[in-house]
């Protein structure tokens, strides 16, 4: 098998990020701007080699959020082969709209996508929380905006440039929110690769934001991170945990209580109390904050409609726990007898079938009681098969089963029960051992609109089972 491969030791992968991020780290910041450049070079065609390898390896399965982000990483190539100098001469962060700053907009807009793609994967048992980790990400991200980049924004920054930056930041702060909740849920081998992953985003943020504060030798500081990202990229692509990182996690979603609703409120709260601090102060707002509050506007809408899905979820499992047999997943007394009124006032006349099991005690005496739980499982998935989709079945509770049954001649209910006799009858394998139980079955009908009610009907149909149960079993009973 090549490398890389699950199965080698994660300290391979950290020994190889630390020397050569201390190498090029140390050996970039000592350079020359053209030295710079190269190294920038060297080092951005090495993090595409070990990502393609990881590909072509097979070590990165469902290559999907992975070759989105090996296309971000291609389109960085192609930003330094074009414009080599722009981050050496300390342009990254200045909101200048140039084509550079675009196009790593759009590499960052692809490694956004790949995120996207393996955290839907992964944490699909807690979407929820993930999506109010990227809420929380892209608030945070308006204020930093406020309070960090937008003080610091040149005299040669365009509009167009602070919007690409401004979207630019909200991006790396939501996914930073969804690889915090991730790293904060991971378990195992992902762990690894799901810290290089947040290490990547931090550090290509931290670039940014050392660009915009515009300190002496931010060339430089910038480049030495943005190096170090690269190679934390890779990192994440080689570590043994990268397969694991796209496979699905159980993570059961909590509901949304009080105080996660309140820590939401407060998190949308931030963009609109910035700017009406703002205002007071006298100072322009711009359409920065607009900006950032739209972004959140999708993410909201899709809470909402995951809140709505989780309740309605809620609402149908009561339903039907209310109305179902929780054993044999067959509609209850309640819901049958509900049934047969139902029919009664019908056009069709309605039969209802009695099935009360023979045998049944002993099952439990010989093989206890889970034995017996299954024996009534098979009978109820057997009623079912025999009854058809025409016809309803019920548990009535213990051994004892109701199929209703709305029309149909004597000649087609006669062949009914003898189905029903046959199919229970067959041998029911147990761990035990197979067993096998009877069935009497005790019949009753009534004709629609004569008054009779399910009561009475199934008190006729109870008459008749029981007239028919083997003697030994009336003097048992």
């Amino acid at each position: 098998m090549r490398w890389p491969r699950a199965t080698a030791p994660a300290w391979i992968t950290h020994a190889g990020f630390l020397a050569c991020a201390l190498l090029a780290g140390t050996v970039y910041s000592l350079a020359t701007t053209g030295v710079r450049a190269t190294i920038y070079m060297l080092v951005v065609v090495l993090s595409v080699g070990l990502f393609g390898q990881a590909l072509l390896s097979g070590h990165l399965t469902h290559r999907r959020p992975w070759l989105l982000a090996i296309g971000g990483l291609a389109l960085l190539l192609v930003d330094h082969v074009l414009w080599p100098y722009w981050i050496v001469d300390g342009h990254l962060g200045r909101a200048e709209g140039r084509p550079a700053d675009l196009l790593m907009a759009a590499a960052h807009g692809l490694f956004l996508a790949g995120a996207a793609l393996a955290v839907r994967r992964r944490m699909s048992a807690d979407a929820g929380g993930i999506v109010d980790a990227a809420m929380f990400g892209v608030c945070a991200g308006g204020a930093m905006w406020v309070w960090v980049f937008e003080p610091h924004l040149p005299a040669t920054a365009t509009p167009v440039g602070q919007a690409q930056m401004l979207v630019d930041v909200l991006v790396l702060s939501g996914v930073t929110g969804c690889l915090l909740r991730m790293a904060v849920a991971a378990t195992g081998a992902a762990r690894g690769t799901i810290a290089y992953l947040l290490l990547t985003v931090v550090l290509t943020a931290a670039a940014l934001t050392v660009g915009a504060l515009g300190g002496p030798h931010r060339g430089a500081w910038s480049g030495v991170l943005m190096l170090v990202a690269f190679l934390t990229i890779a990192a994440a692509a080689v570590h043994p945990g990268a397969p694991a990182v796209v496979e699905p996690q159980a993570v059961v979603e909590r509901a949304a209580g009080r105080f996660r609703l309140a820590w939401l409120g407060a998190a949308l709260s931030v963009n609109p109390a910035i700017a009406t601090v703002q205002g007071l102060r006298g100072e322009s707002t711009g359409a920065d904050l607009p900006i950032a509050t739209l972004l959140v506007i999708p993410l909201v809408l899709t809470r909402f409609r995951q809140l709505t899905r989780q309740r309605e979820r809620a609402e149908s499992v009561l339903a039907h726990q209310a109305s179902h047999d929780e054993l044999t997943d067959l509609v209850n007394r309640r819901r049958i007898m509900s049934g047969i009124d139902q029919a009664l006032t019908g056009p069709y006349d309605v039969i209802v079938l009695l099935c009360d099991l023979d045998g049944f005690k002993p099952v439990n005496d010989h093989h206890g009681h889970a034995a017996g739980d299954e024996v009534l499982r098979t009978v109820a998935n057997r009623l079912v098969t025999v009854a058809g989709p025409d016809r309803e079945v019920g548990r009535l509770g213990g051994d004892e089963f109701l199929v209703l049954c709305r029309g149909g001649t004597d000649a087609e209910i006669t062949a009914l029960r003898e189905r029903i006799r046959a199919t229970v009858r067959l041998p029911i394998e147990l761990p035990g051992g197979p067993v096998e139980v009877g069935v009497t079955i005790g019949a009753a009908r009534a004709t629609a609109g004569r008054g009779l009610d399910g009561a009475t009907l199934i008190a006729r149909a109870d008459a008749e089972m029981y007239a028919g149960k083997p003697a030994r079993m009336r003097s048992a009973a």
